[in-house]
């Protein structure tokens, strides 16, 4: 398999950010210049091989990518297709983020920031970040919601291990939304020596651009890899959204392959007739948050409802704004699952496939087993964005094993 380089993709965002109407950059004039900054140091090293040569080495040699394309068997058989899981989990860190996090970490380092900070959920970024930092001599600070630092508290012990400072947010709903206005507020008066390390495809122009190139090499790899030893296409390719980075990294090879559905599974919480969910895209309107236009949960008069779901990487009012463009074209097929359909999938991969995967991760398993026969005779690959260490707490809290 050649390194990986991103190309120019057919859904690149104009000079503005936008995709189509959404996306672009709504921030205090005061983060204009280093939006504007960052963005000049995007274009110059977005297709340069000496620092994509700098990121693949770094893949290979302390990340473990490429991560295998695993054909599960067991899963396979009880649904009569072929079912492949693309193993993230085993990326080092755990989950997808780390992708993300030494590429901008490289380009902290050229633009001769000294410190990081970054928002995180269930706290795999911020684990990733803290990571990075920790490898390349920068300082970390990490913003991560109260309710996510109790229910993450395993993935809050490593972030300190690693040497980065968490910062418990206690405002608003104490999850994902809030620790990114607090990451964005700290970032107002520290932008000179600080790099904003933003952990989904979301949040002012060039944001989402870089992190879906980041995670792209997700379908770089499976693509290739599928077929070399299959030599065909997959028919449908699963990945799990809150703001959509592994989604779009999973989507980013397969989006123009007619033959290939790519299907998006936004977070059910306790159902969406209940009002307690995370589902952006199917029951929210276009809004502004955090810097962009994009599909959120909102109230009539605008004001951000709170989302609800069992992950805490999922548990977000809003979406990354390539999404909400590919749901308006009608390129990705999104719908949801619940917190009981995906802890249901989380015990049931757990035993079929001796694989635990992160409660995110659960709920496009949870998708997969409620296509059921449809996918008979058919090839699925599953982006299995993490692994569920970080929810054992939890799990054990919910589960009567």
């Amino acid at each position: 398999m050649k390194p990986y380089i991103p190309t120019p993709f057919d859904f690149d965002p104009d000079e503005r950010g936008h995709f189509g109407k959404f996306g672009g950059r709504f921030v205090p004039e005061t983060l204009m210049p280093a939006l504007l900054e960052l963005d000049a140091v995007y274009r110059t090293y977005r297709f340069d091989p000496q620092f994509w040569s700098e990121i693949n080495a770094l893949f290979d040699t302390y990340v473990g990518r490429p991560s295998p394309l695993y054909l599960a068997e067991n899963l396979s058989k009880e649904l009569g297709g072929s079912v492949f899981l693309k193993r993230e989990d085993l990326n080092h860190t755990g989950a997808h983020k780390i992708n993300n996090t030494i590429a901008q970490g490289l380009l902290a380092k050229r633009m001769g920031k000294t410190k990081i900070i970054a928002e995180t959920g269930a706290g795999q970024h911020g684990v990733a970040t803290a990571t990075i930092a920790a490898l390349m001599g920068l300082e970390c600070e990490i913003f991560m919601g109260a309710k996510d630092v109790a229910r993450q508290e395993l993935n809050v012990f490593r972030m300190k291990l690693l040497g980065a400072k968490v910062h418990p947010v206690t405002s608003g709903s104490q999850t994902l939304k809030d620790a990114m206005n607090e990451a964005i507020r700290h970032w107002v008066t520290h932008a000179r020596d600080t790099y904003y390390v933003i952990g989904t495809a979301a949040g002012p122009h060039p944001y989402p651009l870089m992190v879906r190139d980041f995670q792209a090499i997700i379908s770089y790899e499976a693509k290739a890899q599928l077929l070399e030893r299959h030599g065909k296409l997959p028919d449908y390719v699963l990945a799990c959204i809150g703001g959509g980075s592994n989604a779009l990294g999973m989507f980013a090879h397969f989006i123009n392959e007619e033959s290939v559905q790519c299907i998006g599974i936004e977070a059910g919480g306790r159902g969406l007739a209940t009002g307690q969910h995370g589902a952006s895209l199917a029951l929210g309107r276009p809004g502004i948050l955090h810097g962009q236009m994009s599909y959120l949960l909102q109230s009539d008069e605008g004001q951000i409802h709170e989302a609800h779901s069992i992950s805490a990487g999922l548990d977000y009012p809003g979406i990354g704004p390539e999404h909400s463009f590919l749901m308006e074209q009608g390129k990705v097929v999104y719908d949801s699952v619940t917190d009981a359909e995906a802890m249901d999938a989380f015990v049931w991969l757990s035993r079929r496939e001796g694989i635990v995967p992160a409660f995110e991760s659960a709920h496009a398993i949870g998708y997969l087993k409620k296509m059921g026969d449809s996918i008979r005779d058919k090839t699925v690959i599953v982006s299995l964005s993490g692994r569920g260490d970080k929810d054992m707490i939890q799990a054990m809290q919910l589960l009567n094993l």
